[in-house]
């Protein structure tokens, strides 16, 4: 993930909020259609931010004790930047309010190739 995103996402609210329902359906036309979307993009951000995690935790591991003290406190940092970033539905759920998603309906694809 880019620096640029990084900041993007610290200035989300990470807590939640009451949404509009009838804001979200108005794209789709159907609430369980964007709520799906919304989740499905959820778990690819989770996905992501996860894997980001643990190949940057991944350099501290070591069994040095002597200089664990030290990279204990990094690990520590880059942790709590982690766990300090809202949840992925909610940054799903903005995504899908400023049109960032992209959803291909395969049913219909099909459809227009016949």
């Amino acid at each position: 993930m880019d620096k640029s995103k990084k900041v993007k996402l610290s200035q989300l609210n990470p807590y939640i909020e009451t949404q509009n329902l009838e804001a979200i359906a108005k794209d789709t036309g159907n609430i369980y259609e964007s709520l799906y979307m919304i989740s499905k993009r959820a778990n690819q951000i989770s996905k992501e931010l996860k894997e980001e995690l643990h190949s940057k935790l991944k350099d501290f591991e070591s069994h040095d004790s002597l200089e664990e003290i030290n990279e204990n406190r990094e690990q520590i940092e880059i942790s709590r930047f982690y766990e300090r970033l809202p949840h992925a539905t909610i940054i799903a759920t903005n995504d899908f309010e400023e049109g960032n998603i992209y959803v291909r309906n395969r049913a219909e694809d099909v459809a227009e190739q016949a």
